[in-house]
């Protein structure tokens, strides 16, 4: 089975999916590395060189590597669902889980990496919580189409555990109305 973490950076996915895969006995991949391995440059020297719209379809290329593999917890990066068709990609390929966390929470845990965030650099602390919040407000519609959501804040990795599990024993799949 392929598990994908989604949500905000900084939401705790590459955290918890370490800790996910040890309890599962999964594979670990963080596709943010994997770009980096593949391409041999980082993500803000991608985000320099070339753009933001470069990075996306870097990204969803890589997205697709993934569909290969197996019994392997993804951790996507924030924006990753919300580009091309990633997150339909990703919900009948595997089990995505959000993790979602309150603007400030993400904001406490931002502000003090905006070196490794090519979305935040060269931003006041103001302009950062303003770009969450504007930011959440766009991808939150795609971060719902997730299969589960769980909050990020305390997360409890035995529940988690557990909705994973039992996910070949019960319809996650949200209701469309």
């Amino acid at each position: 089975m392929l598990i994908y973490l989604i949500g905000y950076m900084g939401s705790g996915k590459t955290t918890v999916g370490r800790k996910l895969a040890r309890r599962l006995g999964y594979d670990f991949t963080d596709l943010d590395l994997m770009i980096e391995n593949d391409y041999k440059i980082s993500i803000p020297g991608i985000f320099q060189k070339y753009d933001e719209n470069a990075f996306r379809k870097i990204e969803h290329e890589t997205l697709k590597k993934t569909l290969s593999f197996e019994n392997t917890i993804i951790s996507t990066g924030g924006g990753t669902p919300c580009f091309f068709n990633n997150i339909e990609m990703i919900n009948e390929n595997g089990f995505s889980v959000y993790l979602k966390m309150s603007t400030k929470s993400l904001y406490d845990r931002l502000i003090n990496s905006k070196k490794k965030r090519p979305l935040l650099t060269n931003k006041s602390q103001v302009n950062i919580l303003n770009f969450i919040e504007d930011q959440l407000t766009i991808r939150e519609t795609y971060y719902q189409k997730s299969l589960v959501e769980v909050k990020g804040e305390n997360l409890d990795l035995d529940n988690l555990v557990n909705i994973v599990k039992n996910f070949g024993d019960k319809d996650y799949r949200k209701s469309e109305e």
